[in-house]
């Protein structure tokens, strides 16, 4: 299966005939091939997708999310399957990669009725009939950091509102879009509705996004790539969603107590450092009171101490591999630039974890020292690298917080909810928590400036495939 693409309903042969490795990131070693689809296999799929267009378009909003249900029972079924094949692609550890990984990209195709039932598809105003119209053709390129849950979150409500998807999952993990694949045949999504090319951004994802048969490109990536994905989009008039980066600052206020204040401090670590760091809306920028910056350090340091990396498979492992070598050595040279740029390395560093020379590791990193406009404190680093930035006044914390290009995501903790909500009101940030508030897959997910524009899950992120079409009676 995955040394074939999925068009028009069925596994076919890329047509240059070139493959991609698949490395298993905690032990180097290659696990598996995908096909390198180019701008012809692009073509053929976005065909299939927009033949299939009309007819899935017409059908009722309800049949279609019923199909989204039934994937989701569908990869239920698979979990286990589902749990080992993104650990072997990605490193996340095992039992966080079933929570998450898995978990959640099920309960966004199993949302699915309950969402399409409370968007209104048609109403009357004054004399004219207000339609919502799927957009179209939908070209769904997702990361490789979180990945079947991104792709949940583009492909399931956009084949809800009735577009067809021709998905370009990351290259790097990309496996798991093939059982996915092999879900939609399974359970009945009808030729050309779900199609599926696997390929290298500057081929693949750029032909997907210049094409002119594709309406919509959803695109979570680098702010970067998504520049570039905007630009091909515009050349064809296209609508674009882009969920970007970010460098989200957790706030901790004034009026916590010694204990609460130690509480949000290790959180805070645990915020940075899931995924080993490799999450668009990590709390990465640590705002504590200047009073209690030793605190916060002292705290941070024992905190980081014990997130141990090690095989993703070890009951005993916080943090698995970076993802690729890629990766491992970007960081490494953003904690040697920070160094020489004068930042203080409290726990972790460049150089290898003890032990784990092979496999794509990173230490455990938290810094202070560090200036709010240093390059650590407003580039996004995607490895588990923590910078701890004191405040004297709230609104200086403001200031901190918002002052980097990007605003994805935020925190903010204090005793009084009342305070803390004031204050997360004058963030600039799409998604903000306060305190320990739960994460909530149907609230609506996306950025300001930088890291994009554009809604994901829930209503919103259904919303964002339909257009409207107004008819006067």
């Amino acid at each position: 299966m995955p040394y074939r693409i999925y068009v028009d309903g069925e596994w076919i042969a890329a047509s240059g005939g070139e493959a991609i490795p698949v490395v298993n990131p905690a032990t180097e070693e290659v696990v598996a091939e995908v096909p390198r689809s180019g701008a012809k296999d692009v073509a053929r799929a976005v065909e299939a997708a927009a033949a299939a267009l009309p007819a899935w378009a017409a059908r009722p909003a309800a049949e279609r999310a019923a199909l989204c249900a039934a994937v989701a029972a569908a990869l239920q079924e698979r979990a286990e399957e589902l749990a080992d094949t993104i650990v072997n692609e990605l490193g996340m550890p095992l039992p966080l990669t079933r929570l998450i990984q898995v978990g959640a990209p099920i309960r966004t195709f199993a949302s699915m009725p309950e969402v399409a039932a409370e968007v209104g598809f048609e109403e009357r105003l004054g004399g004219s009939v207000v339609y919502r119209d799927p957009i179209g053709v939908v070209g769904a390129i997702t990361p490789w950091n979180y990945p079947l849950h991104q792709i949940a979150a583009k492909v399931a409500p956009a084949l809800t509102a009735g577009c067809t998807v021709v998905l370009k999952p990351s290259e790097v993990t990309p496996l798991n879009a093939f059982v996915l694949a092999d879900v939609m045949h399974e359970v009945g999504f009808p030729r050309g509705v779900f199609n599926l090319v696997s390929g290298t951004g500057p081929e693949a994802g750029e032909a997907l996004a210049a094409h002119p048969l594709v309406d919509m490109i959803s695109f979570t990536g680098s702010t970067r790539a998504g520049r570039r994905v905007a630009e091909l989009a515009a050349a064809g008039v296209k609508r674009t969603a882009l969920e970007l980066g970010g460098k989200s600052p957790n706030v901790l206020l004034d009026d916590l107590d010694d204990a609460a204040f130690e509480d949000a401090v290790r959180k805070g670590v645990g915020a940075c450092f899931l995924n080993s760091g490799q999450t668009c809306s990590a709390l990465t920028r640590l705002l504590v009171p200047r009073e209690r910056l030793l605190d916060a350090e002292r705290i941070a340091t024992d905190e980081a101490r014990i997130c141990t990396p090690g095989d993703p498979r070890d009951p005993g492992t916080r943090l698995g591999p970076l993802v690729s070598a890629v990766q491992r050595d970007r960081v490494r040279e953003h904690l040697r630039a920070a160094a020489e740029d004068g930042a203080t390395t409290l726990t972790g560093g460049p150089d290898a974890p003890d032990g784990l020379e092979r496999g794509f590791y990173v230490r455990p990193t938290v810094l202070t020292d560090v200036a709010p406009q240093a390059r650590i404190a407003q580039e996004e680093i995607f490895g588990p690298v923590l910078v701890i930035l004191p405040y004297s006044g709230e609104d200086e914390a403001v200031r901190i917080a918002n002052g980097t290009p990007y605003g994805l995501a935020a925190g903010v903790r204090a005793a009084d909810p009342a305070r803390a909500h004031r204050v997360a009101r004058r963030l600039r940030a799409g998604q903000i928590r306060i305190n320990d508030g739960a994460h909530n897959g149907l609230a609506p997910f996306g950025g300001f400036k930088q890291s994009g524009y554009g809604r994901e899950y829930g209503r919103f992120g259904l919303e964002e495939f339909l257009t409207t079409t107004s008819v006067q009676l």
